[in-house]
């Protein structure tokens, strides 16, 4: 849990320096990551990050890109 949070921080950070190829390998890790969370586990996951790695960046990243 503590991964996917520290892995989709990176991700933001590397989103706001505008280094998109970066940010696209730390995103698909995180993304990897979380969907081995259980339910609860994913819920721990501050809403801000999984708002983030779910909805907005899947307008970047997204399987039609």
């Amino acid at each position: 849990m503590k991964e996917v949070s520290r892995r989709i921080r990176a991700a933001r950070v590397l989103w706001d320096a505008h280094q998109n190829s970066a940010c696209r390998g730390e995103r698909q890790k995180a993304m990897e990551l979380y969907e081995t969370l259980t339910p609860e586990e994913r819920k721990k996951v501050p809403q801000v990050l999984r708002l983030w790695l779910r909805y907005r960046s899947e307008k970047y990243f997204g399987d039609h890109k």
